[in-house]
């Protein structure tokens, strides 16, 4: 991998992480489209790993008063009952679902998974979820002529049930098209919490599932030596000073903006390269990495 490819694709993975687009898929078709090899499933965990640096900076409060909590709760009774603690406990559970099936599914996603066509078909199903979950949560939001405007969900209303599905919505995006956000985001608003809890929610649990995948890739990478450390280094910190900026900006739009530019965006593209890859302009399967 040449520097100037991992300026690209760490701009392509701070911008998109967070937004309910897909990174992964957007790195994927960023070297197909520039015709280099994939950067692999190895190289997006490292990155992600800026990515996530920026969401523990940005969430830094939360994350203080949530650890402490925790912390405090294991050897005090009454502590268990506060809402950061609670909230630290239902990380753990919601992270169980990514954990399992990201090391029982690993071939998988480091290989078919990788497939354009699934791609391109996960961006459009996806998208399309996205868009019903965005239209139940505006309808609630803002009532109707014969019906009142009904109070979504925080996250002080957050359950084990809930946490745990919030966790298995994660785990879907293991495959590229997904999006980790799009999935958990859709998932809060279908069980009823409102947009600002549920972008919360999603970015707090993705903490332990990135940092933990990340670590495994970079002990796996160390051993078979096939990174080119240099390059990825220099992506993972520009990903981390793009994705900071990204959430900023994300947090602030999911308050009164819709989703729906990001669903007509999601099934347009996968659309584009359901008809490239049919044409034999793309090929479908991922070239080998040079590292």
């Amino acid at each position: 991998m040449s520097w100037f490819q991992s300026l690209v694709l760490g701009l392509v993975q701070g911008l998109t992480e967070f937004l309910p687009v897909s990174s992964s898929a957007h790195l994927r078709l960023t070297a197909a489209f520039a015709g280099w090899d994939d950067p692999g499933a190895a190289f997006t965990a490292i990155t992600q790993l800026g990515t996530e640096a920026a969401v523990l900076i940005y969430f830094r409060k939360d994350v203080g008063r949530i650890l402490s909590a925790w912390f405090r709760s294991l050897t005090d009774k009454a502590m268990r009952r506060d809402h950061d603690a609670q909230m630290g406990w239902l990380v753990i559970v919601g992270s169980i679902p990514i954990g399992v099936l990201g090391v029982t599914l690993k071939d998988q996603i480091e290989g078919p998974f990788r497939d354009l066509r699934v791609t391109a078909t996960m961006l459009i199903v996806m998208g399309v979820v996205i868009g019903i979950a965005d239209r139940l949560a505006a309808r609630d939001e803002t009532g109707g002529r014969h019906r009142a405007a009904k109070q979504r969900k925080g996250l002080e209303d957050l359950s084990t049930r809930d946490g745990l599905l919030y966790g298995v919505c994660q785990a879907m995006a293991l495959v590229p098209g997904v999006s980790r956000s799009g999935a958990t985001i859709s998932g809060g608003l279908f069980m009823g919490y409102s947009r600002a809890a549920a972008a919360r929610y999603s970015f707090l649990l993705a903490m332990p599932a990135v940092l933990a995948s990340g670590v495994f890739e970079l002990k796996d990478a160390a051993a078979e030596g096939h990174v080119s450390w240099g390059p990825t280094a220099f992506a993972t910190v520009i990903a981390f000073a793009v994705g900071y900026a990204v959430i900023a900006w994300f947090m602030k739009f999911i308050s009164h903006k819709s989703f729906m530019p990001f669903v007509w965006y999601r099934i347009a593209l996968g659309l584009v390269i359901i008809g490239l890859v049919g044409t034999d302009v793309l090929s479908p399967h991922a070239a080998e990495s040079s590292g």
